[in-house]
């Protein structure tokens, strides 16, 4: 348990290979569909629990496959995005909604300050801790870090079919992204799109801008569509796919950098 996080901490973060020293830092906020007990399940039957609404089916297993491929750390949320979304920051009304897509959430329904500032308290700020700590220990380490995060999406959005396999999710940092899309042609059998599903107007790069941008770190979101990830052999398949696109991406942009130090 990396120091300063409580054993309350950990059960709500999961940390992989702290000292690892490979060139990344993956992250997976929607790692579990674990809905802590004293929420009772926040109202929702078993199918609304297991469903993508909860989390993003095998993004976890995907993140900890790349993790090891990299010999690189991982952080994972160990607790269901509906009780308290870590892509999201505590002002935001999704970081605990009330519905999604076609989800009712009754646990979150008309929820008080002191309810959210609970779940900020006991869920985002120790994932948000655990990040910090491990990217304050590569520095002081002068690792070469780019932070990485996994997700996965639905193929349909309210009754829409999604044809993107693979999105590549930046803000205003592109270079990782770019330097990913431009490897694209690996995959020529993969829809692969840049900000699709998602983009940042749709205020998914909290993670990206908190956690990347903000310390000067590369930075990529990766969104694999889920029905890809469908059991463990697809999900350490969809991984070594991601890993054709994503090994010669950090290269590439390691090098760039290293060039522009020694310019």
């Amino acid at each position: 348990m990396p120091k300063g996080l409580s054993r309350d901490d950990s059960a709500v973060v999961e940390i992989m290979d702290p000292q690892a020293e490979g060139p990344a830092l993956f992250l997976c906020e929607h790692a579990s569909n674990e809905i802590p007990a004293h929420y009772a399940g926040l109202g929702l039957d078993a199918q609304a629990r297991q469903s993508h609404a909860a989390w993003d089916p095998g993004a976890r297993a995907v993140a900890l496959h790349l993790a090891q491929a990299c010999h690189a750390p991982m952080v994972a949320a160990r607790v269901s995005r509906l009780v308290y979304d870590c892509n999201r920051p505590p002002e935001a009304a999704s970081a605990t909604p009330d519905r999604t897509e076609l989800i009712d959430v009754p646990g979150n329904r008309d929820l008080t300050e002191a309810q959210r500032a609970e779940r900020v308290t006991r869920v985002y700020e120790p994932f948000c801790a655990s990040v910090s700590q491990v990217i304050a220990a590569r520095k002081a380490a002068h690792l070469n870090t780019a932070l990485v995060t996994i997700h996965s999406f639905t193929p349909v959005w309210f009754g829409t079919h999604r044809e993107c396999e693979i999105g590549i999710l930046h803000d205003r940092d592109t270079r990782l992204a770019d330097a990913i899309l431009a490897e694209a042609h690996r995959l020529p059998h993969r829809t692969v799109r840049r900000n699709d599903p998602y983009g940042p107007d749709d205020g998914v790069t909290h993670s990206l801008r908190l956690h990347g941008l903000s310390h000067g770190l590369l930075n990529v979101m990766i969104e694999i569509r889920n029905d890809l990830l469908s059991d463990a052999q697809a999900q350490e398949s969809m991984a070594q796919e991601v890993l054709t696109l994503l090994r010669p991406a950090l290269a590439a942009c390691h090098t760039a950098i290293t060039g522009e130090a020694h310019a």
